[in-house]
């Protein structure tokens, strides 16, 4: 299944009826200008359908042919008492008939009011969403909920009047790839109705927090290239689906037919996808990385047995093709981007593995305080904010229809957190062990390498005037491979920070065996969601570190250059 790019509207009811075309048009330039930067996104629309700015980006997402979802604030019926227009209500019927789906959030807690609703649905499109449609006169405003609300929670997360404690995460402090806005300046049917007095009716902009230039009319370079990474996902996933329909992992394999996947479904197939494709890449760049450090190795062997044993210049030559065909492997590796792919999907697989068994025990936004995707990776790189993009879009089913099912959490117990055997459990304890195996591999070839070269040096020492000269440089020889063996075994290790692999598996066994124990003394579901809560924020936060400590690690082979050179 491709991931969408999903705009989401906000903006005002009383639009001025002259404007009505105007507006429509920048809409469906919008969609234009999306679908010729990201061709392999199908784009979808999220919106609440009321009267005026809601209805118009709607009427305009069908006539481009875009996908329309619906997100009502409230039950259909209790909506609608906000209409004034009853041509208005017509168009709603009509519209979300034609919506693919339609959602009705619930409550955030109990007793809200109307205005918070207002709110609570503002915050759910901005955080649900890659770009914010926003129809507004630019002015600013204490509405709660109001467009202006929204166009600034989009941007800071904040808004004002709304239980601050809820909506308090690292998003405000950073620039991220959240705050994009396409901004249609229109007037209000009203007295001083007006836009803000720097801002012309029907003019149109992308506007973000970037303090030198927040307002532009091109699409700002750092969101261009969020959304071409998310776009080259898509053409991933589609160029594999054969391989990922056939053969990637499910999380809802074994599910019961009394579960509720409304949501699920959604996460399963993006893990997949990603999941699927993070082992395609991994694979590619495990063979470049091991082909060049093999290469690397026979440098050095072509070098020692130069200097040592056979001056011979074709040696030389071969030296020179396996440095070319190295560089040449290296060069390839990242212009195709196997490794940084890798480590991005590897990266949104793990996100989504953490969102998907969250929603299936009942774990929703109103126990996490923010959503999922909110304080992820956020203080990465910030081309890596496609992933929380991809985490937006493939939640917003499962944050919208939030469930609490105790038969659903115990199965979210045993497949994710599992036992010594099974769940991320068993998968942490088992690779914790593989990878000390390797390691000791390694601190043995050193061991092995430093004897080899005593036992010659004392041989040397001892025997050297009665070795014949053709017997020393064999020996010579030999110390100076096994040396290279260790020095190319150990920046292999290296590159694939195996060290800080086994630290992060002992870690990830450790929090995965406590969450185990936790969750078998709970007294209750909810105590047992808190757990779960805790466990998925760890994860969480240790797969935003291995994704940066992988970066710090990217395959340049200048010290395996040196190393085969046998200086």
């Amino acid at each position: 299944m491709r991931q969408p790019l999903v705009v989401a509207v906000t903006g005002h009811r009383n639009l001025v009826a002259a404007e009505h075309d105007g507006i429509r048009e920048h809409i469906r330039a919008l969609f234009a200008l999306l679908a010729e930067r990201c061709p392999d996104m199908p784009i979808r629309l999220l919106t609440p359908l009321a009267e005026g700015a809601d209805q118009l980006a709607a009427e305009a997402a069908l006539e481009c042919g875009v996908e329309l979802q619906v997100l009502l604030p409230m039950p259909a019926a209790a909506y609608l008492e906000d209409f004034e227009d009853p041509a208005a209500i017509e168009r709603f019927h009509e519209l979300r008939k034609a919506a693919n789906k339609v959602f009705v959030l619930p409550a955030g807690h109990a007793g809200m009011d109307r205005a918070e609703r207002y709110a609570e649905l503002g915050i759910f499109l901005a955080s649900h969403c890659h770009v914010l449609l926003a129809v507004w006169d630019g002015k600013e405003s204490d509405k709660l909920g109001g467009t202006s609300q929204v166009v600034r929670f989009h941007h800071d997360d904040i808004m004002s009047g709304f239980p601050a404690k809820a909506r308090v995460s690292q998003q405000m402090l950073i620039d991220d790839e959240s705050d994009l806005v396409f901004h249609v300046v229109c007037s209000r049917d009203q007295p001083n109705g007006a836009p803000e007095h720097d801002l012309e009716t029907l003019d149109w902009w992308w506007f973000t927090k970037d303090e030198n230039e927040p307002r532009s009319k091109t699409l700002p370079p750092s969101h261009e290239r969020i959304l071409a990474r998310a776009n080259d996902f898509n053409r991933d996933a589609e160029r594999f689906s054969e391989r990922i329909d056939a053969e990637a992992a499910s999380l809802l394999t074994s599910t019961g037919a009394s579960l509720d996947t409304r949501g699920l479904t959604e996460l399963d197939a993006a893990f997949r996808s990603a999941d699927s494709l993070a082992i395609h890449y991994q694979r590619k760049s495990l063979s470049a990385l091991r082909t060049t450090h093999a290469l690397a190795l026979a440098m050095g062997v072509l070098f020692v047995v130069y200097s040592d044993l056979e001056t011979n210049p074709y040696l030389l030559y071969l030296f020179l093709a396996c440095f070319g065909a190295a560089a040449l492997l290296q060069r390839f590796a990242s212009r195709r981007g196997w490794f940084r792919k890798y480590l991005d999907y590897r990266t949104l697989a793990e996100g989504l593995r953490v969102q998907f068994y969250w929603a299936m025990a009942g774990v929703s936004q109103n126990d996490l305080e923010s959503y999922s995707h909110d304080n992820y990776l956020q203080l990465q790189d910030p081309e890596v904010g496609w992933i929380r993009n991809a985490m937006r879009v493939a939640g917003i089913t499962a944050d919208a229809t939030p469930k609490k099912d105790g038969a659903a959490l115990e199965l979210a117990i045993d497949e994710w957190v599992g036992d010594a055997e099974s769940g991320q459990l068993g998968y942490y304890s088992q690779k914790g062990a593989d990878r000390t195996r390797r390691q000791r591999l390694t601190e043995s070839l050193g061991k092995l390498s430093l004897v080899t070269s005593a036992v010659v040096v004392v041989v040397l020492l001892i025997a050297a005037a009665r070795l014949p000269d053709q017997a020393v440089a064999p020996l010579l020889m030999l110390m100076g491979v096994t040396l290279l063996l260790f020095a190319i075994r150990h920046a292999y290790a290296h590159a694939i920070a195996e060290s800080d692999l086994i630290k992060q598996y002992r870690f990830m066994s450790r929090i995965f065996a406590n969450a185990r124990k936790r969750v078998d003394s709970s007294l209750d579901d909810e105590q047992k969601r808190e757990v779960l809560m805790a466990l998925g924020k760890s994860a969480l936060d240790e797969h935003a570190q291995w994704i940066m400590m992988h970066r710090e690690r990217s395959p340049d082979q200048t010290e395996i250059w040196r190393m085969g050179s046998g200086s």
